[in-house]
């Protein structure tokens, strides 16, 4: 986790409904709930900008200070988009302790280049930019680092090496990332169009003969 866990304001809000969101959402205040358990949720509003920072900065933790001075630390459970998948529109948080092991999606960073992709032809293809880990809040990292330097031609999650305190939920023999050789199809494409540039037609393939005859036409 981040040595400074963001701290936003927060406000209690009464109004609820589709057009006050919007309403909120037009003065730069971003809707949320807040779990709690053991209680109903707790409609609220943040500040939009600051709240989108600290997300983009792979903020899962953040600290809440209410407007009568009460704070509350909070896991970010879920977000909601807008109808083109490009706005966060309202958000789900959960009242947590530091030392509660919970279960998150982490952001994977990748450095380093794999031997196998300095082949002709290979290309790396991520099947996973992000895994599913469980581990105690005050250990969430914001990303997670995977050298790729030392890996073959495919990387696993049961494979990663990750920090201290953090395992892996996702499955373990789901691929991360993996390099394909792309050399053979290419080259098969390559000839196709050197001959139809020779000839100017395609080849067409003709009926099978028959025993003793002509292919049927």
């Amino acid at each position: 986790m981040s040595k400074e866990t963001p701290v936003l304001v927060a406000k209690k809000r009464d109004k609820l409904g589709s057009r006050f969101a919007q309403r909120l959402r037009a003065a730069g205040e971003l809707p949320a709930n807040l779990f709690v358990a053991g209680s109903a949720p707790m409609p609220i509003s943040l500040n939009e900008h600051a709240t989108i920072y600290a997300l983009k900065k792979g903020a899962h933790v953040l600290a809440l200070k209410f407007e009568d001075g009460a704070t509350d630390t909070v896991l970010v459970k879920d977000l909601q988009f807008g109808y083109l998948g490009d706005n966060v529109i309202h958000i789900d948080l959960a009242r947590v302790n530091l030392d509660e092991i919970v279960t998150v999606k982490v952001h994977l960073s990748f450095v380093g280049t794999p031997d196998a992709a300095k082949k002709p032809g290979a290309i790396i293809i991520h099947d996973m930019p992000q895994i599913e880990v469980s581990c105690k809040v005050r250990d969430i990292p914001e990303e997670i680092k995977i050298d790729l330097s030392q890996m073959g031609e495919t990387l696993t999650v049961g494979q990663l090496k990750l920090p201290a305190g953090i395992t892996a939920v996702s499955d373990a023999d789901a691929a991360v990332i993996r390099v394909q050789i792309v050399k053979e199809e290419a080259a098969a494409v390559g000839e196709a169009a050197a001959v139809d540039a020779k000839t100017g037609t395609p080849e067409v393939l003709t009926a099978k003969k028959e025993e003793g005859g002509d292919a049927k036409k």
